[in-house]
């Protein structure tokens, strides 16, 4: 007889945390599909072309509080 989700969540919450994390990450893959190799290389690229433009001075990096402060702000008006 199969399991029910009540019994199955009580489980779960028994596990240990890297346990209940192992379970999440699987759980997570499963939904989300199989990765796309396209969209990885694209990331990797993208990150590349940042760190280069950063490494030779043409953009500037914005303090994670900077860029927070200013959403904050354009959500407000």
């Amino acid at each position: 007889m199969a399991r029910s989700l009540q019994q199955i969540q009580e489980e779960i919450l028994e596990l240990s945390t890297s346990d209940k994390e192992a379970l999440l990450r699987a759980l997570w893959e499963d939904l989300d599909g199989p990765s796309d190799p396209g969209v990885e290389a694209a990331w990797l690229d993208e990150a590349k072309r940042r760190d280069a433009e950063l490494d030779a001075g043409s953009v500037e990096s914005v303090p994670a509080s900077e860029v927070f402060e200013r959403l904050r702000a354009s959500l407000e008006k």
